[in-house]
């Protein structure tokens, strides 16, 4: 254990469970189910509603072998390449060959998903797949439906629930296991400030980090919170470079920031084409699967043709849709983008990349057990192995709800084990608060130096500014920045610029292009020396701990 916490008042309150499930998504609220009806007494934690994750937004869809002619292993394959040689081939293999029925649970929970003429799942395509294997609801709203199915059912069994409430902090017992976490609760109610839930596990599924670019697809919540809370309580994570940044991201301006709204990948794999100003396609050519190549090719080959142009967008042509399709397959999408003023119907939609998932996060075994007894996480804010230097498509629903449900077995397996006490650590040391204005700061920061383009300039100057605001934070703030109170803002600002001093550091070690991980001044896949996974843990002084891994395998974790 670091013995590190964040600057947060002791807990004024406690509850007891048999295991907390922090993050209220896919991943989470399928935990929470399935630990429920096991008996177990299960406590959600969500730092907004029960719906405000990161699911909601998933747009378009679900991969699993459902089709005729398909199969897991047809669906292993083209994971394995998105992946650009660092899946871990029996994480992909579990997820493959128990996600057809993991779906069909989700069904039985509720979920509907669009049915072909004959009742059977509507598949369509997306980057990277070489089959119709995306499964989807409302046309383009399939996170939105799941949301709606699992919180229904949250809901109709009781489950106990925290809303508007921000994890702070692992609790530990005298052996070091998990005790529980502490946590702030947001406005007026019976449990407001601090207070613990106590419970012998813990399952984070608090989602991405894409707040930590200026441009994102993710919602305001997804601030690296499970990450950082991990990392404090000594856990390690691993391959926290490859962000992915989806290619076609309604293009706002270029002084937009917060969250971008996404124009799924279902549109190219229902025939959209990806062009220049002057209308040429300029993905033919490019890749075998032209605009469905993998998600990091698409978003690099829009990126050097920004560049060639001197322009910040190019375009997703649709118009030969008509009206009638956009209206019943992509309904959510042509809102969005009539309320910014673009009609896809009758004109091309000026598309960016922005950042949208993090492959990379707290290291887990197939059992989602991290490095810290006690202590698990799926879903986004793990890294399960899955998916390697770049994320398939739509494997991230699948794998939240796959290993969700082996989180689960394990708990259970463990359930007759009380939690401990939780002691406080004999010396802690809490991190400084970062200034008023340090988020937008990180923010940029990274957008500039570790966005879609890296090198090692880009990213030492991104080191320096963020060492800087680091050590702004130690002081206590500048002339210019007074020091910031503990509370949500200055908590998640934290946790913000722990994630992007941790990617940072990742990405500047990783001296090759792989996936989405993209250095200018190192444009060459290097097996010999990078087919490798890179692990970080925070030292209890406070620094980083990179280590390389000897192979590509992905390395299991210490958990008893």
């Amino acid at each position: 254990m670091t013995g590190i916490r964040l600057h947060a008042p002791a807990p004024g309150w406690a509850i007891d469970a048999d295991v907390v499930v922090v993050g209220s998504g896919v991943a989470g609220l399928t935990a929470a189910l399935r630990c429920t009806a096991a008996g177990l007494r299960t406590v959600v934690v969500t730092k907004a509603r029960l719906d405000d994750g990161s699911t909601r937004w998933a747009q378009g869809g679900i991969a699993a072998a459902l089709g005729e002619g398909d199969t897991p292993e047809q669906h292993l394959d083209d994971t394995l390449v998105a992946g650009a040689g660092l899946c871990d081939e029996r994480a992909v293999r579990t997820l493959v060959t128990e996600g057809p029925d993991a779906v069909r649970r989700l069904i039985e929970t509720g979920a509907d998903f669009d049915k072909t003429s004959e009742g059977e799942i509507a598949l369509t395509r997306e980057g990277g797949h070489h089959r119709r294997r995306i499964a989807h609801a409302g046309g383009d709203a399939t996170g939105a439906e799941i949301s709606r199915a699992l919180v229904e059912a949250i809901r109709d069994r009781g489950v106990r629930t925290i809303e508007h409430a921000l994890v702070l902090d692992l609790l530990t017992d005298a052996e070091g296991r998990t005790a529980g976490v502490t946590l702030h609760v947001m406005g007026e109610g019976r449990h407001d400030g601090v207070g613990a839930v106590h419970a012998p596990a813990v399952v984070l599924a608090t989602g991405g980090m894409g707040q930590v670019f200026s441009a994102t697809t993710n919602p305001a919540v997804s601030t690296g919170d499970g990450v950082a809370l991990a990392l404090r309580a000594g856990a390690e994570v691993s391959d926290l470079e490859f962000v992915q940044f989806h290619p076609t991201v309604l293009f706002l301006g270029a002084g937009a920031e917060g969250q971008q709204p996404l124009v799924s990948e279902a549109v190219r794999g229902e025939g959209a084409h990806l062009v220049d100003a002057d209308g040429v396609r300029f993905m033919l050519g490019q890749h075998e699967l032209a605009e469905l190549a993998p998600r990091d090719v698409v978003a690099k080959a829009i990126t050097r043709r920004m560049q060639e142009h001197g322009t910040e967008h190019m375009y997703l042509d649709a118009r030969h849709f008509g009206a009638e399709m956009w209206e019943r397959r992509f309904p959510t999408i042509l809102a969005a983008c009539r309320a910014h003023g673009i009609d896809p119907v009758t004109e091309p939609i000026p598309v960016a990349p922005a950042a949208h998932y993090a492959s990379g996060g707290v290291r887990t075994d197939l059992r989602g057990r991290t490095t810290v007894p006690g202590l698990y996480a799926c879903g986004e804010v793990a890294c399960t192995g899955v998916h390697g230097a770049n994320r398939l498509a739509s494997n991230s629903l699948l794998e939240g709800l796959v290993f969700a449900e082996r989180i689960v077995e394990d708990v259970v397996a463990a359930a007759p084990r009380a939690a401990g006490a939780p002691v406080p650590h004999p010396a802690p040391v809490t991190l400084p608060l970062p200034g008023t204005d340090a988020r937008t700061r990180i923010q940029r920061t990274m957008t500039n130096g570790a966005g879609v383009l890296r090198s090692e300039a880009s990213l030492r100057e991104a080191a320096d500014a963020l060492d800087a605001l680091h050590e702004e934070a130690v002081a206590g703030g500048t002339d210019d920045s007074k020091a910031a109170e503990p509370g949500v803002d200055s908590w998640e600002t934290t946790n913000l610029l722990c994630v992007a001093r941790v990617l940072v550091a990742a990405a500047r070690r990783r001296e090759e292009t792989r996936g989405c991980h993209w250095r200018e001044d190192r444009p060459e896949r290097d097996d010999a020396h990078w087919r490798r996974h890179l692990v970080v843990r925070l030292t209890p002084e406070r620094t980083l701990d990179v280590r390389t891994t000897d192979t590509y395998d992905f390395p299991s974790t210490v958990t008893a």
